[in-house]
């Protein structure tokens, strides 16, 4: 009983509902103590940055042979796979929903909105802000892409080095970083109940949930196409690893409650890297990749609800899509997955850039907002869940799930991995 009571995933959902109560009992008090939430999530995000960094250039500079380029075919292809049908799904159930159809909206357009609108880029801009043209710069504002960039061609270049040289201090030393970092996230997760108990109650104090009853469509679409996704992950990997699919809800349950609590991937990433090494099995190799590369770009929460957006706001403005425009519309889905931030507060923007980009009425979009911390929760939990899966199946192809940490025979931990085997093709 002692035991399931310091489960960190059930202490951080019971800090949870007590907040939402807190708040709702307290009211606008409960802002006052929002500092110390964001005091938290400031806590896990500075050290984000180094923490991908290093995780990627590890990954890619200690592999050796035709291993990097294996690993980074099977996990694109499964990320662009999954992300297709997210895309398609949502689609299918908003044509079968009709989340945005009735909805009723007049008035002038509020400017922040259209400050937002201002800022959409369009898809040529999204693709060169890949590649930055300072690295230091990226890294001060946490742009991951132009991150995962550089650290790709950081550890490729690292790998060319070692291999003419034999010197590996450079790579020792930045797997020494990584595991600092972690060391100082384990640091941070013991106050996470308290962050976030005072995140939700000011979040329920503020706004309550009545906003809610106004876009019931528009979330329960957005939640069923999430757990359609994500029962298809779980099929999807039984079959392929031939894991028991019993025993996934246990090692899933912390980053999901820190996932659906934060509603931000890049604050879960930490705990989705310990928990595929030490719950899940996966090797160090295939964890620091594919779940760095993840993080970006495996946002298939974000691609399904983006999709669905494009046609709640078509709905909304009684607006009949063609073929193409879906196609464009699915299409942008995926590219703004690759291209965003995923941090909470990056949704007015993209919203605004799919209703200017297809021509969409935006005037619905600032009640999307309004309710946007509760698609926010869905799109994470997959988001985090199936970067988690992805990685699964990349490992299984190379036997590099360790099935005895998996089933509970053996305990590692990511401090533990030995960096000379974890590079080995």
């Amino acid at each position: 009983m002692t035991r399931t009571l310091k489960h960190p995933a059930l202490q951080i959902g019971v800090a949870a509902i007590a907040g939402i109560v807190f708040g709702l009992l307290v009211g606008d008090w409960a802002a006052n103590v929002k500092f110390i939430g964001d005091m938290f999530i400031r806590l896990i995000q500075m050290s984000i940055v180094p923490l991908v960094m290093a995780s990627v250039i590890v990954a890619t500079g200690s592999m050796t042979g035709a291993g990097t380029g294996r690993i980074a075919v099977r996990t694109f292809s499964w990320m662009l796979g999954f992300s297709a049908v997210a895309a398609v799904l949502a689609w299918g159930l908003s044509t079968l929903m009709r989340p945005g159809a009735g909805i009723v909206f007049g008035g002038g357009v509020d400017a922040e909105l259209q400050d937002s609108a201002a800022e959409a880029l369009g898809w040529q801009d999204t693709l060169r802000n890949f590649v930055s043209t300072n690295i230091f710069d990226a890294m001060s504002t946490a742009t991951m892409v132009p991150i995962i960039v550089f650290s790709l061609l950081f550890g490729i270049a690292l790998r060319t080095q070692i291999a003419k040289t034999g010197d590996d201090r450079v790579l020792t030393f930045i797997d020494q970083i990584q595991q600092i970092v972690l060391t100082m996230i384990r640091l941070v997760m013991y106050v996470a109940p308290i962050g976030v108990f005072c995140l939700l109650a000011a979040l329920a104090g503020d706004v309550g949930f009545s906003v809610v009853t106004t876009a019931l469509k528009y979330l329960g679409t957005t939640l069923l196409g999430v757990l359609i996704l994500f029962a298809a992950f779980v099929v999807v990997v039984t079959v392929r690893t031939r894991l028991n699919p019993r025993l996934l809800p246990g090692k899933l349950a912390e980053q999901t409650a820190i996932a659906v609590t934060t509603t931000s991937s890049a604050v879960t990433f930490p705990t989705v890297l310990k928990s595929a090494i030490e719950k899940v099995g996966i090797s160090q190799k295939v964890a620091n990749f594919t779940l760095s590369i993840g993080l970006t770009m495996g946002s298939y929460g974000a691609v399904l609800n983006y999709m669905i957006v494009v046609m709640f706001l078509a709905q909304a403005g009684g607006i009949e899509l063609s073929f193409g425009q879906i196609a464009l519309g699915m299409g942008l889905a995926i590219l703004l997955n690759m291209g965003t931030i995923t941090v909470p507060g990056g949704f007015p923007v993209v919203a605004m850039f799919l209703a200017t980009t297809l021509g969409l009425p935006f005037e619905a979009v600032g009640l999307l907002i309004a309710v946007d911390w509760f698609a926010g929760i869905f799109r994470t939990f997959l988001n985090v869940n199936g970067d988690t899966f992805l990685a699964m199946l990349v490992a299984d192809a190379d036997d590099e799930i360790d099935r005895d940490v998996y089933n509970g025979r053996k305990t590692v931990t990511a401090d533990e991995v030995d960096l000379v085997s974890a590079g080995a093709d």
